[in-house]
């Protein structure tokens, strides 16, 4: 077997091409948006710059975290099918540290560089005069949302690193006993649920409320959390994919069969659906309610400038992951796969969009070369991670005590 991945030359063009192109679009972005301008929202296009920013550094990071997350799930259910391209989630979550780094970067700046634009609740005489902001101003305040923000991306890192070393530590074991095998599962089960906990408390309840639901800030949706999981997750599993798919391609990946792949077809099937509950749940009762403080959010997309971003939304994100990924034949189609999941992470960067943009850009939306440019950068920085970890280490855990079941798996 052929297990060391040499990173190819054309794709280091592409992802150096992709980091330079997102380079060059900031570059662009700081003299002809002018970013230091307008803090109170009066320059649109210093809103927009810093928008952009920090919509695409919250959605790969989560993207990116969603590995660690899959990995520990199938930990702790004892699934041993993922192990056939374990280094590929692993590769994934070494990104997590530096693209941590990256997001701190741009909502540090945001934070205290005192965009109320962005951030209504960083405007001092507001939250002293605005009732409904003065009671949530225990946590809406730089300090805590510093704090939280410093522990939530140290922690994310701190437990990937762990898994991976786990991982890393097991190619130098030999073939496992009984007893090795335990000690070393148990090391994994136990990180593995730590971390579980800690994205529940994080991805799955505080941190979207800090990072995004604070941009509308006399806003609050108790399904929100959920509905920000929903996305990053189905999301997060196309990444997976397609790097899974690239790394087959590339003559790795060995044991990836069909069948592999068809589960991880299963996987954004199902959780496409499971947005698009989350979705419509989230949606049908603010509608139902009709309360002024609630339906302002979904006004604002569903009724004015956003609302043809709004339906498609819905289109990408559940109409063509459900009537696509319905058929078994699809699911087990390299092709096909791979071009639900470009659209799939698409249509949830559109999600995310819309889940930021509306609630600071509020006139002249549009879709340009900034909104297009940083975004590649993120890209090229993610391949470009991705690479430099797995040329690093053996594709295939070959010690890995699962590595049969995954051998063997059959969908």
């Amino acid at each position: 077997m052929e297990n060391q991945y040499v990173t190819p030359a054309v794709y280091k063009k592409w992802s150096v091409g992709f980091i330079i192109a997102g380079f060059l679009t900031l570059i662009l972005g700081v003299v002809f948006l002018n970013p230091a301008a307008g803090s109170h929202g009066d320059n649109l296009n210093s809103t927009r710059f810093w928008a952009v920013l920090l919509q695409n550094g919250l959605y790969w990071l989560f993207l990116l975290n969603t590995a660690t997350f899959f990995l520990c799930i199938c930990i702790l259910a004892m699934a041993g099918w993922q192990t056939a391209f374990r280094r590929v989630i692993e590769a994934l979550s070494s990104v997590v540290p530096l693209m941590g780094i990256l997001t701190l970067v741009i909502i540090m700046s945001i934070v205290f560089g005192h965009r109320s634009d962005i951030y209504p609740w960083l405007d001092k005489e507001m939250m002293n005069h605005d009732e409904i902001l003065k009671a949530k101003s225990g946590f809406l305040n730089p300090t805590f949302y510093t704090i939280a923000t410093l522990l939530c991306i140290g922690l994310w890192s701190l437990v990937s690193k762990k898994l991976r070393d786990f991982s890393q530590e097991s190619d130098t074991m030999g073939t496992m006993d009984y007893e090795n095998g335990k000690r070393w599962m148990n090391k994994n089960i136990f990180w593995a649920a730590f971390f579980i906990i800690l994205f529940g408390l994080t991805v799955g309840s505080t941190i979207p409320w800090l990072w995004i639901m604070s941009i509308d800030a006399h806003w609050f949706s108790t399904m929100f959390s959920w509905y920000t999981f929903g996305s990053t997750f189905v999301s997060g599993m196309a990444l997976l994919t397609v790097f899974v798919i690239y790394f087959k391609n590339q003559g790795q990946l060995e044991f990836v069969t069909q069948e592999h792949l068809q589960d991880l077809g299963k996987f954004m099937f199902a959780f496409s659906i499971l947005w698009t509950y989350l979705w419509f749940d989230q949606f049908m009762l603010i509608w139902y309610g009709n309360v002024p403080e609630e339906t302002i959010y979904f006004k604002s997309r569903f009724q004015g400038m956003y609302s043809g971003l709004f339906y498609l939304n819905l289109v990408l994100n559940f109409v063509c992951p459900f009537l696509i990924f319905m058929k078994r034949a699809a699911k087990r189609n390299y092709t096909i796969v791979t071009f639900m999941c470009i659209l799939i992470i698409f249509g949830h960067w559109i999600d995310f969009y819309l889940m930021i943009m509306p609630g600071t850009v509020k006139t002249n939306p549009h879709l340009s070369w900034f909104e297009f440019g940083i975004p590649l950068g993120f890209i090229g920085f993610i391949m470009w991670g991705v690479s430099r970890y797995a040329s690093k280490v053996s594709m295939t855990a070959m010690n890995d005590p699962f590595l049969k079941e995954s051998m063997v798996h059959h969908t």
